[in-house]
């Protein structure tokens, strides 16, 4: 969850005295719906800081300008939000995107806030909100990078184009030398901040940059500024441009900032837009967008999901406190509420009916219980696994928990398959994964277990390790395709490969499942990961309760795993692994 900073003395200038004290603003945020993280005290200067807590989609609280002003409005202090207003300039500003930028960051949205007076701290919260989103919405500037701007320092129009690192010359943010751009990448592989972004071009062919009419390097996103328009205090006219990959976020993102800051401007809360023209398709676009759009709730709908009995008009004036502008129809019961361009968040009735309830008060609701009568009791399959889970750990193994999610390989050619294509016919696969570990949903424990093994090398042999969870297997039957399928599986490390360590588990864990030993047995089977004639199938036949006749189910494989495994997990022993299917011992 995102966490801003606000000084006390701001808060104090702004709520006024009653509110600015430790215990009041944390039941003002409270009541608000958010969290006061902690005080913190220069014992220097004495200055106050304090930090809140936010949700993670209220963009317009990432500034202490933002939140500040939101409170005003829910306390009263203000009668409504403000209406943010497009300002037409006598001759708009133009930004061209070439088409080479459309195979690195296709999109570019932009804005100007003119004549703007900021103090220090502004400044501060200003280059404060920009990082807060380049982390949060802009997912560490992969989605959206914000570049901002001393506008008198230019000479518009401007050009966003992509070029070859070493045709792109200036002088970054902060520095007296002038790189070219395979020089500066190099030059931020030891900065601590810019190192991270770094990745996201260093394997392109060419680079965005951003030119103003005589050639000066405005930005080249997403990894600095140019130092010719850097920002200070006597910034009056700011040019704001965001370059991106997801254009929608990088609206949300220009329309966070102008609307936070244009209280800054000598005509409060307006914006002058900028056209964007897109050369490969000839589109202009004029930016920023302020679509002020409307939802419809009904108030008896409002009442039953919140669990409360609030007049309709009462609503209205609730949804008010919380910057959202509010009608009562002349049926009686609907509410058309609009929405600002500040308020992204709001995307259903849901979120509308969420503002309704923080407006009222959590603490206003009543407690009551549910209309339903029920008996809780845990699921039989979490049952069984729990006993079997006491029992395995008696018998001197650790129990183990690993990722749900691993690579292709390890469910396939790193167990022994040839290929990949025949392991995943029964895998789910990730459409996008984070990572190369993280393509599939596991088919088996064993994997797991073996990376583990791996990672504990050092430790005093043998290990014994086991783990008792699910692996997800694709099912046409199932309504969503696929289904969960409960399994035990343990591992034996050591000097010498413990068949019969495992096979004894196998018969103690049979014994605690009340199988009998003519009921169960071991057949020869042949599988690539174990060793040739040290594999075998696990068959169980049998009848719960003894109810009934004997059902013969196909549990699971134990066996040597195979050499050429235990180099693929990085092992120098050998090892022993057993895994059964344990849904059919499922009462």
């Amino acid at each position: 969850m995102p966490i801003i900073s606000v000084d006390k003395a701001i808060v104090e200038k702004e709520l006024g005295g009653d509110l600015c004290d430790e215990t009041p603003f944390g039941d003002l945020l409270f009541d608000y719906g958010l969290e006061l993280d902690e005080v913190e005290e220069d014992a220097a200067s004495g200055k106050v800081t304090y930090r809140v807590e936010l949700p993670a989609n209220r963009y317009d609280l990432l500034s202490s300008e933002g939140l500040l002003r939101a409170l005003k409005v829910f306390t009263g202090q203000i009668p409504e939000s403000p209406m943010y207003r497009l300002v037409e300039p006598a001759e708009r500003i133009t930004l061209t995107v070439e088409a080479s930028t459309q195979k690195v960051r296709p999109f570019c949205v932009s804005a100007v806030l003119r004549d703007v007076t900021l103090s220090q701290a502004a400044l501060a919260s200003f280059i404060d909100l920009q990082d807060k989103l380049h982390l949060n919405l802009g997912r560490r500037r992969t989605l959206v990078a914000i570049g901002t701007h001393d506008l008198d320092t230019l000479k518009p129009p401007f050009v966003y184009k992509a070029l070859p690192p070493k045709d792109i010359k200036f002088k970054p943010l902060n520095q007296s030398k002038e790189f070219d751009a395979e020089e500066l990448m190099e030059f931020y592989k030891s900065d601590l901040a810019l190192r991270a972004y770094l990745k996201i071009l260093e394997d392109e062919p060419l680079y965005p940059v951003i030119y103003d009419s005589q050639d000066i390097v405005c930005s080249m996103p997403p990894i600095i500024n140019g130092d010719h328009s850097k920002m200070s205090v006597n910034t009056k006219n700011i040019f704001i441009e965001c370059t991106a990959t997801d254009e929608t976020k990088a609206k949300i993102v220009l329309n966070t900032i102008v609307t936070l800051f244009s209280q800054y401007c000598s005509q409060q809360f307006t914006v002058e837009p900028v056209n964007v023209v897109y050369e490969s398709s000839g589109e202009t676009k004029s930016l920023p967008q302020f679509n002020y759009r409307t939802e419809s709730v009904s108030g008896a709908m409002t009442n039953k999901k919140i669990g409360v009995n609030i007049p309709v008009p009462q609503m209205a004036n609730l949804l008010t406190k919380m910057c959202l502008s509010a009608e009562l129809q002349s049926d009686g019961d609907t509410i058309t509420v609009t929405i600002p361009p500040t308020r992204a968040d709001v995307l259903h009735a849901c979120d509308i009916y969420e503002d309704i309830a923080i407006a009222f008060g959590y603490n206003n609701i009543e407690k009551v219980f549910p209309p339903t009568n029920t008996v809780a009791h845990q699921l039989p399959v979490n049952k069984l696994s729990d006993k079997v889970k006491e029992n395995v750990a008696m018998s001197g193994y650790t129990e183990v928990f690993t990722f749900s999610l691993c690579s292709r390989a390890d469910i396939s050619t790193n167990i022994g398959y040839p290929t990949e294509e025949q392991a995943l016919k029964t895998a789910v696969q990730v459409s996008n994964p984070a990572t190369f570990e993280f393509q599939v949903v596991r088919t088996s424990l064993i994997p797991g277990l073996l990376k583990t093994v791996a990672s504990n090398r050092k430790m005093a042999l043998p290990l014994k390790l086991f783990e008792l969870s699910d692996v997800v297997l694709l099912d046409t039957a199932k309504d969503v395709g696929a289904r969960n399928e409960r399994r035990l599986a343990a591992i034996f490390y050591g000097k010498s490969s413990g068949f019969e360590v495992i096979h004894g588990l196998l018969d103690r864990v049979m014994q605690l499942l009340e199988v009998k030993d003519g009921d169960y047995a071991i057949k020869e089977a042949n599988d690539a990961m174990f060793f040739p004639g040290r594999c075998a199938e696990v068959v169980c036949s049998w009848s719960p309760n003894n109810e009934g006749d004997n059902k013969t189910f196909n549990l699971g494989k134990m066996g040597v795993v195979h050499p050429n495994v235990l180099k693929n997990f990085d092992l120098n022993y050998p090892c022993s692994v057993l895994e059964l299917n344990m849904e059919p011992f499922v009462l």
